[in-house]
């Protein structure tokens, strides 16, 4: 087992320890405030039992979300680290670094469904340790496939991004296949990091990050609806999302290197 496997699942069992509950009450509070969390959409602190409860904590009132069929909405709060064009077949993870969509996506994708993405436009979605940690869907879809690709646990920070070669296509990542009702594809890719042993999906139980496998998962669905704005579900601490779109399908706004919320509107469909 690679070392940053390792120290995720020796954080992971810390997050998820209930301790007695003022003990629980000064790491919660600690944690918000040296990350300096804002609370105002969640319940106190004290409300969560174990550190991860804090980490995934739910939103207390519905955000609104734009509900048409025109544009596509963030999955998450987030940094935009990189956005826009492939270059044929590479995206960036950072300024510098470049790696292939085919090492991301895996040989699991039908080399058709890989040509529609070849030349699309792409957006990377960095949660940091303080933001909200659920994620949701950015648009009206059908979930084909699953792909769970484990892999190390590097961290996802700037540091990272800049010396890491092909980091996304090492980590532990989980791949939807996304299809939109005119038969469009997109595929959202969660990274999993250091400290981030786990990632939970509502609709698939059967997945289980970090827990020392090494084949590859696939699953298939004929009838998987997913809804814009549904929750699809959560990292158990910061981590990276990747959209990848097909060529034409998008029009993304301008928001590289900026602060985006889930909710707000990342691009236009053509």
């Amino acid at each position: 087992m690679h070392y940053t496997n390792k120290i995720s699942q020796s954080f992971g069992k810390f997050a998820s320890k209930k301790f007695p509950k003022s003990i629980q009450n000064f790491i919660n509070s600690a944690y918000v405030k040296i990350l300096g969390l804002d609370m105002s959409e969640f319940k106190s602190p004290s409300s969560y039992d174990t550190l991860n409860s804090l980490f995934t904590r739910e939103l207390v009132n519905p955000r609104f979300i734009d509900e048409s069929l025109n544009n596509f909405i963030s999955p998450t709060d987030s940094y935009i680290t990189e956005s826009g064009s492939l270059r044929v077949d590479t995206l960036m993870q950072i300024k510098g670094m470049h790696y292939n969509i085919r090492d991301l996506l895996t040989n699991n994708v039908a080399d058709e469904n890989i040509e529609k993405v070849i030349d699309g436009e792409y957006m990377n979605f960095y949660l940091s340790p303080k933001d909200y940690h659920r994620y949701h869907a950015p648009f009206y879809f059908n979930v084909t496939k699953l792909i769970h690709v484990p892999g190390v646990l590097y961290p996802v920070n700037f540091s990272s991004l800049r010396k890491q070669k092909d980091l996304f296509a090492q980590n532990e990542r989980v791949i939807l296949e996304c299809k939109t009702a005119d038969d469009k594809l997109f595929y959202m890719v969660f990274i999993g990091a250091l400290n981030v042993g786990e990632m939970v999906f509502n609709f698939e139980p059967r997945v289980e990050t970090n827990k020392n496998q090494e084949e590859i998962k696939v699953y298939e669905y004929e009838d998987m609806h997913i809804n814009k704005g549904d929750c699809l579900g959560w990292f158990k601490m910061g981590s990276t999302v990747v959209i990848a779109w097909e060529k034409n399908m998008i029009k993304l706004n301008s928001l590289t290197n900026q602060k985006v919320k889930f909710g707000n509107i990342i691009g236009t469909v053509l």
